[in-house]
């Protein structure tokens, strides 16, 4: 009887265990995850931006790998002394989220040689930015006041090259490049964007040299107004107040390596505040007659031309009052009237679309920024300069009634 009454509490022992054991995989298999999203709605959206965040931060960190083999940079700064150290790197939730941002130097296509007319300016932000955030030890003997200013203010009209500059800049000196949007600020929990603010100086501060950039920076950190809603008022409080922290030191007495960069088309719609934390200004004005030549040949550089029938020298100066976006349309029209009419060539010829020749395709031509929608776009510039300038001004002069006979030509 002893015997059969072990057996017996062996048995409910098991039966016990197996009920046990059942009743766990089915919590975590069938309730966890209804538990969990009462308990945290958010889990898996911050699961999947924290592996985002990781394989974005693994890209760089690949990246990075490669400029130390490279070496020194197309400017002479060694980018091996101020590569930053993410092997170890730890971020919280709203880091991540701000993690997904951040754009390795090498990803972005743009450097200095690629902007055009600018030279006056890229020699400042060189001196401004660049060098004293990858050379940190040539102006140690200054202390702080040789250091990177904590704001630099790009601003002028729409189509200037300012958010290229900026993308230059960030290639050039091989910083960790975050590049904020209003959306990554945003969230509709009472006091996270608070904290998202904060995560971007703390990750900021994790990768440094970093730059903090920040395109139509007037409807982030915009004047603020007694009608303003409580929110955007604390979160432009506490931008300013991170801000600030960027100009002391480290424990080691070393400068903080994070510039806040901008760019604006609407200087006088920044909070005072703001500019005076930017203490570098820029204007980005639109291009003068040699700096529109300098864009028009960056811009056509590859482009097929015809030597006998394309003069740049004409159409830098006609199309004087164009930003640099302007150009590159007008090029992008003036390009496609060779296409346009050898299709229609090649369709009146009886030939099939599919035995096109691009050899067959004739060079651009002066005439071809003429014709279509490239001859409209000059005739509103036109129109803009005689309804706004007083006189003419850098080398236009007298080119006025030149474009106007040229356009009515080819209307």
């Amino acid at each position: 009887m002893s015997d059969q009454k072990r057996i017996k509490e062996l048995f409910s022992g098991l039966a016990l265990a197996a009920g046990v054991i059942s009743a766990y995989f089915m919590y975590q298999e069938l309730f966890r995850p209804y538990f969990d999203k009462l308990i945290d709605p958010d889990r898996e959206k911050n699961e999947q931006t924290r592996l985002k965040a990781q394989a974005n931060l693994q890209r760089i960190r690949r990246k990075q790998a490669e400029a130390v083999g490279e070496g020194e940079s197309d400017d002479g700064t060694d980018r091996s002394r101020h590569t930053a150290r993410l092997e170890d790197l730890v971020l919280n939730e709203y880091e991540n989220q701000v993690a997904l941002e951040v754009v390795a130097p090498e990803d972005i296509p743009v450097g200095f040689d690629a902007v055009g007319g600018l030279e006056d300016i890229i020699e400042e932000l060189k001196e401004a930015i660049i060098y004293p955030l990858t050379m940190p030890h040539l102006y140690s003997h200054g202390g702080a006041l040789l250091a990177a200013p904590s704001g630099v203010l790009l601003y002028g009209p729409p189509g200037c090259g300012k958010t290229m500059l900026a993308k230059a800049v960030a290639h050039e000196s091989g910083a960790s490049f975050i590049n904020l949007h209003i959306s990554t600020l945003t969230e509709k929990w009472y006091g996270d964007s608070n904290k998202l603010v904060r995560a971007v100086f703390s990750l900021a501060q994790k990768l440094q040299p970093a730059i903090i950039f920040i395109d139509e920076i007037d409807a982030v950190l915009g004047t603020r107004r007694s009608g303003e809603h409580e929110a955007s008022g604390m979160v432009k409080a506490e931008f300013m107040t991170l801000w600030d922290g960027l100009t002391s030191t480290n424990s080691a007495g070393v400068p903080n390596r994070i510039v806040v960069l901008g760019a604006t088309n609407r200087i006088n719609d920044i909070d005072e505040a703001i500019l005076r934390r930017m203490p570098k200004k820029f204007p980005v004005p639109l291009p003068g007659m040699e700096q529109r030549r300098r864009i028009l040949q960056l811009v056509l550089g590859n482009t097929k031309r015809d030597p006998e029938n394309f003069d740049f020298d004409y159409i830098a100066r006609v199309t004087a009052g164009m930003s640099g976006s302007d150009l590159k349309e007008a090029c992008r029209d003036a390009a496609m009237m060779p296409m346009r009419e050898y299709i229609r060539q090649h369709r009146a010829s009886g030939g099939a679309m599919s035995r096109v020749n691009p050899d067959h395709v004739r060079g651009i031509r002066t005439e071809d920024f003429f014709g279509r929608r490239g001859g409209r776009v000059l005739a509103e510039t036109l129109s803009r300069q005689v309804n706004v300038s007083d006189a003419p001004s850098d080398g236009d002069e007298g080119v006025e009634e030149e474009e106007s006979d040229q356009v009515t030509s080819s209307a």
